[in-house]
């Protein structure tokens, strides 16, 4: 890949067949890029359908003065496809497009704008509207943020260390050398696989960023518009998609904190799980059976509650 590039955008995808072809129309309309110089990567996570064809398809026909390019990472888990990406691009920013997160015509040049207005970033992300397939509830508002929505208002927004709220990694853009010397080579999270829906690699990331010293924002100008499916708001997807963020948060949690300080938060977020699974059954009772809303943050607060003790069991952090 080209050395001199300004600006990658990544797309990790797995099995996205029929999702990439949008998502490229939407990258080769891109307007006002003309003062820098930019690619796009397709990250190919072991994808068992399509996926090589329809990019190489695109490939045959591209005439866009930014290159398209291929690449295949067969470790599953959106962590590794990450990294793979950060490794193939050469350019001091990557921006990170999932490939059911279809941007508006000046993404990327905000992108860019952004990192030259803001040289401390070493990570920034974008406003995330939602396109649901089905419309949700009206008390689903309480749980959207989790699936990568994130609307919070027009202005760019630092996100502040103590308030422990981190952009996802969909639309986020990485300085790259603030990711090479803050993320260790070996995180603990890798992503959801098949069977396993534990999540948070994305937090887990930026939360090194942040430590190291780097500023992460919220850039308003950087607009997407994230397809939601209807299957995503049934039962049977939420509450293991909700577990699985659950049982993340002792790490991110950890991040950043030294380790002789870590007995006392473990102790501390133990008692304020437990306190808001109890608060949360006085409130809603029986409604957890029959509420979905209610019953995902029941989910959630037990899996924290679980956290420490699952992935210890389970080998997570016995190298740690």
């Amino acid at each position: 890949m080209n050395s001199c590039l300004d600006l990658t955008i990544a797309i990790p995808t797995y099995n996205g067949e029929h999702r990439l072809p949008e998502l490229l129309e939407r990258l080769r309309n891109q307007i006002n890029t003309e003062h820098f110089s930019w690619a796009i990567v397709v990250v190919d996570n072991n994808s068992t359908d399509n996926t090589a064809k329809v990019v190489k398809s695109y490939q045959d026909n591209w005439q866009c003065p930014y290159p398209l390019y291929y690449c295949f990472e067969p470790q599953q888990g959106a962590a590794y496809a990450r990294k793979k990406a950060i490794v193939e691009a050469k350019s001091e920013l990557i921006g990170f497009l999932d490939d059911d997160n279809y941007p508006n015509s000046t993404w990327v040049s905000a992108a860019y704008n952004f990192s030259q207005q803001h040289p401390q970033a070493g990570a920034y992300g974008s406003q995330i509207h939602p396109n649901w397939e089905v419309e949700p509830t009206e008390n689903f508002y309480r749980i959207a943020p989790f699936l990568a929505i994130t609307e919070r208002g027009n202005l760019p927004l630092l996100y502040q260390a103590q308030k422990k709220i981190l952009p996802p990694s969909a639309g986020l853009v990485i300085r790259r050398p603030a990711y090479l010397e803050s993320v260790p080579s070996q995180t603990i999270l890798t992503g959801r696989v098949s069977g396993n829906m534990i999540t948070g690699e994305d937090i887990e990331m930026v939360s090194y960023i942040q430590k190291a010293g780097w500023e992460i924002w919220y850039n308003p100008d950087m607009e997407l518009y994230h397809q939601i499916p209807k299957v995503r708001l049934t039962r049977e997807y939420l509450i293991p998609f909700f577990q699985g963020i659950g049982i993340s948060r002792y790490v991110t949690r950890m991040v950043n904190i030294k380790p002789i300080h870590k007995p006392f938060w473990l102790l501390a977020y133990l008692a304020n799980d437990l306190r808001k699974i109890l608060l949360h059954l006085l409130k809603y009772r029986n409604k957890i059976k029959t509420d979905l809303v209610a019953a995902c943050e029941m989910q959630l607060y037990i899996s924290s509650l679980f956290s420490p003790f699952y992935l210890w069991q389970n080998g997570y952090l016995k190298s740690k």
